[in-house]
């Protein structure tokens, strides 16, 4: 009977044990898991990739992104489809964020299991369909090759006969631009003055007849 009793004692012990290390462990994660937390971000996209919403812990909303074709939609559909977006967004938010705290504190509480189920009933979706879009959105893009840059146009190929036209075809001498000559010309137009012929002087003034009679009169005396 002792030994019984010490056996259970140590068996006790034990789970006592486990449990404290396994509370050490999760009081380790919480750092991890407040961290994980603080940095969670959820980003739901629409059919058209409009319309996007960033999500954070807590069904808190980082960031909305429209596009110029979201923009150009009536109010009512441009509501709608951010609405949608939104709903995706917070709810992804959610399901991560029960991921988080089931790696740091363990399962025990199903909380991804609530999570689902408390989705399921407000999308109208079952938890298995709520799963793929999970794991669809989880999954990793693979990384797209770089796109190569287009190649320049081959330049054009010369003509053989242009080519030798070109070739034996002298150059041109350009004809001599033709000089004014005002040599003959003059700013007082000396042509002018050249045309006109001397005029002979004039002759002495005629002497009247009765001047000559006196000196006739004289020579007769």
């Amino acid at each position: 009977m002792p030994s019984a009793a010490f056996e259970q004692l140590v068996a006790q012990f034990e789970q006592f044990q486990s449990r404290m290390q396994r509370v050490d462990q999760q009081f380790a994660n919480i750092g991890e898991m407040q961290q994980q937390l603080a940095t969670l971000e959820a980003v739901a996209t629409s059919a058209d990739r409009a319309v996007t919403v960033v999500a954070g812990p807590s069904g808190s909303i980082k960031a909305i992104r429209l596009t110029d074709q979201a923009m150009r939609r009536p109010a009512h559909a441009l509501a709608a489809e951010l609405m949608s977006t939104l709903q995706q967004a917070v709810a992804e938010a959610a399901r991560r964020q029960a991921g988080i705290v089931e790696g740091a504190i363990g399962d025990d509480m199903k909380l991804s299991d609530q999570v689902l189920e408390t989705q399921s009933q407000l999308f109208g979706m079952s938890k298995e369909e709520l799963s793929a879009i999970r794991s669809d959105e989880t999954a990793p893009t693979p990384p797209q090759s770089p796109q190569r840059p287009p190649m320049p146009p081959a330049p054009p190929m010369p003509q053989p006969g242009l080519q030798q036209a070109r070739s034996s075809a002298s150059p041109r001498t350009p004809a001599p631009e033709p000089h004014d000559d005002f040599s003959d010309q003059n700013i007082m137009r000396a042509n002018a003055w050249n045309d006109r012929s001397p005029q002979p002087p004039a002759g002495p003034p005629k002497q009247d007849g009765k001047f000559l009679n006196l000196y006739d009169d004289e020579d007769g005396r």
